[in-house]
């Protein structure tokens, strides 16, 4: 197994070249600007006005989103290539299209999800 140095970015970056690109942290309470995913029941805010790329996800009861996602943070990385970067990794639930040009899934990382996106900028 590899081990990281303290100085050292994660491997996702520093070996396989995947851009940090959100955390996104499970919420009980409303949030200002929230937009609404109505094909998976949940609202998110932050994410186009946070500095640091955090995002704010609450849920709707029914939502079809994986138990673990609504009650545990992720981080999400950009990556060029989707099937590749989940190429024998545990998934959470199957790759997705929320909007046009997006491609996006979840991992399960050492107990916690771990999204993978990946932008067509065509």
């Amino acid at each position: 197994m590899m081990k990281r140095k303290d100085h050292e970015q994660p491997f996702a970056i520093l070996k396989k070249g995947m851009k940090f690109h959100h955390i996104g942290i499970p919420t009980d309470e409303r949030k200002p600007n929230e937009r609404y995913l109505e094909k998976y029941k949940f609202y998110f805010s932050g994410f186009n006005t946070s500095e640091y790329g955090i995002e704010w996800m609450r849920f709707e009861e029914g939502s079809p989103i994986s138990a673990i996602i609504q009650q545990v943070p992720h981080i999400a990385f950009e990556v060029e290539n989707l099937d590749l970067a989940i190429e024998g990794k545990e998934l959470i639930g199957e790759v997705s299209s929320p909007s046009a040009g997006i491609r996006v899934a979840m991992i399960l990382e050492n107990g916690a999800p771990v999204e993978f996106i990946e932008f067509h900028k065509d």
